[in-house]
C-alpha cells in the first residue's frame, strides 16, 4: 500500500469500564436509511489505555464486530504480537464482550517468502493464545498488502489456512482478508476472494499521499467494480482519521505520522485528513446503492480521546448511524484583565468535528497580535488588514475550544470582530 497505515508502539494496560453511561455522550440515534449497514471497526492501537477502553465501551452500541489487531509480520518474517501477556488479554474481555472479535494478522506487503508454512503458523498463533485467555474469536482476518504479481502465491496460502480453520464449515473459523482496488482489474484475484468468508475492500489510503486519504468519487467506483466482478460478500473500509505525511528532498515518502508522533523529519510535510462531510455523502448513497453482496462497513480506526487525529467518537458515531453532522467554527475575542488586551479563541458550536480555519482576519484597530497553538501572524498582511494564518490542518470536535491567540485594542469600545476564512 502506498500510504501504510499508522503504527504505536505497545504501553501498559490499565483499561476502566465506562459502562451504560458513557454511551450516553454520543449523539441520539437517527431514523432508519435505506439498505441499512452494520458497522465493525478496526482497534489497530498497540497501546491498550483507559482511553481506549472508555472508547471501546462507548462504541459499543454501534458496533456489530470488533477487528483487533492481534499480530504482525514483518517484511523479514518477523512476527510481533500486539499484547504480549495474558493478563492484558484478561482485562480486555470486559470491553469485547458482547461483539464478535474478529483477530487481525498484519502482513507487511514486501514480504517475498515463497513458503507459507511461517505464515500459516503466525497466521493461527493468536487464535490460540486469545482463545486460551477466555475471548471468544470468531474470525480471523488477514491484512496483507502484497504486489499484484503475488497473488497466486497468496490465493494458494490462503487455501491452506482455510483448511486449517475448518473450511469455513460447523465448528470452523471464518475467514476474511482485505483487498486492494489496484488487485481488481487482476485475473489471479478471482482465485483470491473465492478463499475467504468475507472480504473487506480498503478504498481509503491507497493512493499516493498528494491525492490524499479519501476521494469518494473514486471509492464509489471501486465498489461497483468489485460488486459487478465477485460475488463474496464484501465490506467496505472507510476512514476516520487523519495523517502527517513527510516527503525527502527528492520527494520519496520519508514518514506518516498517525496517533502518536514519529523522530522521522522529511523536506517537507502535509496534514491528510478524512473529512466527516465527504465519508457521511459518501455511506449515505451507498446505502442507497449498495450491491447485493455488501454486507457492511468496517472504519479504520476506533477513535480514542489519546488520538489527536482521529475524528471525535461523536463525530464518528453520528456518520455511522447515517447522519450528516455540521460543523461551525467561530472566532471570539475575550477579553482579559489587562485592559485592551484580548484571548482569541476558537469555538466549535456545530454538531461535528470542524476543520481549523485557514485563517482569521483581525480588525485593523487591533495593530498588536499574533497567534499561538497553531496560528501565527501572517508576515505578508499589511498593518490596515491584520491576519493569522493556521500553520497545519486539523479538527476541533463540537463543543470544544481552541486558544489560537491575542489581540491588542486599544481604540476598540465593543469587543473585536473577527472574521473566519475556512
Amino acid at each position: 500500500m502506498p500510504l501504510p497505515r499508522p503504527r504505536i508502539l505497545l504501553a501498559a494496560l490499565t483499561l476502566m469500564c465506562a459502562g451504560a453511561a458513557a454511551a450516553s455522550l454520543l449523539p441520539p440515534r437517527a431514523a432508519p436509511h435505506l439498505a441499512p449497514l452494520p458497522n465493525d471497526i478496526y482497534v489497530w492501537q498497540r497501546a491498550w489505555t483507559p482511553a481506549l477502553g472508555q472508547a471501546m465501551d462507548q462504541a459499543a452500541p454501534d458496533i456489530a464486530a470488533w477487528r483487533v489487531l492481534a499480530a504482525e509480520v514483518s517484511a523479514e518474517g518477523r512476527v510481533a504480537p500486539v499484547l504480549l501477556n495474558d493478563a492484558r488479554l484478561a482485562a480486555l474481555r470486559g470491553h469485547l464482550a458482547g461483539r464478535p472479535v474478529i483477530l487481525v494478522v498484519r502482513i507487511d506487503g514486501r514480504l517475498s517468502d515463497t513458503d507459507p508454512a511461517p505464515l500459516l503458523a503466525a497466521a493461527l498463533a493468536p487464535l490460540e493464545r486469545w482463545r486460551e485467555a477466555g475471548v471468544a474469536v470468531a474470525g480471523l482476518e488477514i491484512d496483507h498488502d502484497c504486489p499484484t504479481s503475488r497473488l497466486p502465491f497468496y490465493a494458494r496460502f490462503l487455501t491452506d489456512l482455510r483448511a486449517r480453520l475448518g473450511g469455513g464449515g460447523p465448528g470452523g473459523t471464518r475467514l476474511s482478508i482485505t483487498a486492494l482496488p489496484t488487485w481488481l482489474s487482476a485475473p489471479a484475484l478471482a482465485d483470491v476472494v473465492a478463499v475467504p468468508d468475507e472480504v473487506v475492500l480498503q478504498v481509503h489510503a491507497v493512493a499516493a499521499p498528494t491525492d490524499g486519504l479519501f476521494n469518494p468519487a473514486q471509492a464509489a467506483r471501486w465498489v461497483a467494480a468489485y460488486g459487478q466482478r465477485f460475488g463474496t460478500p464484501f465490506r467496505v473500509a472507510l476512514p476516520d482519521y487523519g495523517a502527517r505525511v513527510s516527503w525527502n528532498a527528492d520527494d520519496s515518502l520519508a514518514t506518516v505520522e498517525g496517533e502518536t508522533p514519529l523522530l522521522g523529519g522529511g523536506a517537507h510535510a502535509a496534514e491528510l485528513m478524512a473529512r466527516p462531510a465527504d465519508v457521511a455523502a459518501f455511506l449515505n448513497d451507498l446505502r442507497a446503492k449498495a450491491p447485493p453482496n455488501l454486507k457492511g462497513i468496517a472504519w479504520f480506526r476506533l477513535p480514542t480521546a489519546e488520538d489527536h487525529r482521529a475524528w471525535s467518537l461523536a463525530t464518528w458515531a453520528a456518520v455511522a448511524r447515517g447522519q450528516t453532522p455540521i460543523g461551525h467554527i467561530v472566532a471570539q475575542a475575550e477579553a482579559t484583565a489587562t485592559p485592551g488586551l484580548s484571548s482569541l479563541v476558537l469555538v466549535n458550536d456545530g454538531t461535528a468535528d470542524a476543520e481549523l480555519p485557514a485563517s482569521l482576519d483581525l480588525p485593523a484597530g487591533c495593530p498588536l497580535g499574533d497567534g499561538a497553538n497553531g496560528y501565527a501572524r501572517d508576515p505578508l498582511a499589511t498593518q490596515a488588514t491584520p491576519r493569522l494564518v493556521r500553520l497545519s490542518p486539523g479538527l476541533l470536535p463540537p463543543g470544544e475550544r481552541r486558544a489560537a491567540g491575542w489581540l491588542r485594542c486599544p481604540e476598540s469600545p465593543s469587543p473585536p470582530v473577527i472574521h473566519v476564512r475556512p
